[in-house]
């Protein structure tokens, strides 16, 4: 065997892939399993994106494009971050990348190393954690706790910051619990950051059109006292149902786009030409399967929510964005790994345990609602039936 290098023993992966590879083994094999694993919306991207991409390509765009993504491009998102979020944002600022797992390479690299702290949330994505191990930066978790809803407590946020702590992440609407923090514990964080000048913030919101119950989507750009601090992450994945395609974006602070774009060189060289163009339909063409999804997602979230509490050993809390439910099963002397894998071999139904998304995971499992509401209550049945010893996923 070749040697690698130290830090490869750091990497970490994404569990939730994993579990879809053993679906899809699963199901070649004849067995019908219901995927509530995997963080993808079940809708196609709308027509007029494809049809954008589609015309690209006849009309020749072949070819490299600049690193930090075509001018159009840039321009129609910070467009779409002005009308969205009310701020102004030079397009030079703006990097376009395959995918936000991209931009949260780059700003933890950028920060991490050896000697640094990077706060991050648990449980929460698990690629956090993973590239903070990687970079050689001490990974400091930010709890998300049931009983807050799995929002943070922005001065237990604050409190935490030492003169080691390089970069906070952020991200709301979570993956994998669905908590969207309110607004007043934002501007909490906002004000209580100002007087950390040194301290720079990864605000993932990726989520940040998928939100319920009229909540206010509160971005950290739009706080005068760190906009030149924030680094936000956003992209066409979730919204525009295009996880497939690999777009997104990221607003870097003054002097860091550069730095960004240097990374991109080095890694990828350019997103691909087609998909730019994809992405600008996306922004400037009709929202109304935006809204569409949003609101079948909705009605699925109650379903699920509904059907998961009134299973025994089992509490959900309603989520505030995303499409996920964080339900704790510790009622079912289960511990998440174990109720992941009974609920898959035995019922046929993929789901997510909590401890792929940090330690504080325990004692949960991540369903997806992004799945048929016939579906999910076929797969609430098979939850029942393993919770009563029936393995029979007929």
């Amino acid at each position: 065997m070749p040697r690698l290098s130290e830090r490869m023993g750091q990497l970490g992966t994404e569990t939730a892939f994993e579990v879809l590879a053993r679906a899809e083994e699963l199901a070649r094999a004849g067995r019908d399993v219901i995927n509530l694993g995997i963080g993808q919306p079940d809708f196609k991207t709308p027509p007029h994106i494809v049809e954008a991409a589609v015309r690209a390509l006849r009309d020749g765009h072949h070819g490299y494009t600049p690193a930090p993504g075509i001018p159009a491009l840039r321009e129609a998102v910070a467009a779409d971050i002005a009308a969205r979020r009310g701020v102004e944002v030079d397009p030079a600022r703006i990097v376009v990348v395959p995918g936000g797992k991209v931009t949260m390479f780059f700003a933890i690299l950028m920060f991490g190393e050896p000697g640094t702290e990077i706060m991050y949330p648990n449980p929460g994505f698990p690629i956090y954690e993973s590239v903070i191990e990687y970079s050689g930066a001490r990974a400091v978790p930010i709890p998300l706790l049931e009983s807050q809803d799995f929002s943070f407590d922005a001065d237990a946020v604050l409190a935490s910051i030492t003169p080691a702590t390089r970069l906070i992440i952020l991200n709301t609407p979570a993956n994998p619990t669905g908590g969207a923090v309110p607004k007043s514990e934002i501007d909490k964080l906002a004000a209580g950051l100002a007087e950390h000048p040194e301290v720079v913030v990864l605000s993932d919101e990726i989520y940040s059109r998928i939100i319920y119950d009229d909540r206010e989507h509160a971005s950290l750009l739009a706080y005068p006292e760190i906009a030149d601090r924030v680094i936000l992450l956003d992209g066409w994945s979730k919204t525009f149902a295009m996880t497939g395609w690999r777009l997104g974006y990221a607003v870097w602070p003054e002097g860091l786009a550069e730095h960004a774009t240097r990374l991109a060189i080095n890694c990828h060289s350019c997103v691909n030409a087609p998909t730019q163009f994809a992405g600008i339909a996306a922004l400037e063409g009709p929202q109304d399967a935006v809204g569409e999804m949003v609101a079948a997602f909705d009605e699925r979230r109650s379903v699920i929510v509904d059907g998961l509490n009134a299973l025994p050993g089992i509490s959900c809390r309603m989520p505030g964005g995303a499409f996920y439910t964080f339900p704790n099963v510790t009622g079912t002397g289960l511990d998440a790994r174990t109720f992941q894998n009974r609920l898959l071999e035995g019922a046929g139904v993929a789901t997510v345990a909590g401890t792929s998304f940090g330690a504080l995971g325990e004692g949960y499992v991540r369903f997806s609602y992004a799945n048929s509401a016939e579906n999910i209550r076929r797969a609430l049945e098979r939850v029942g039936d393993m919770l009563a010893g029936s393995n029979d996923p007929s």
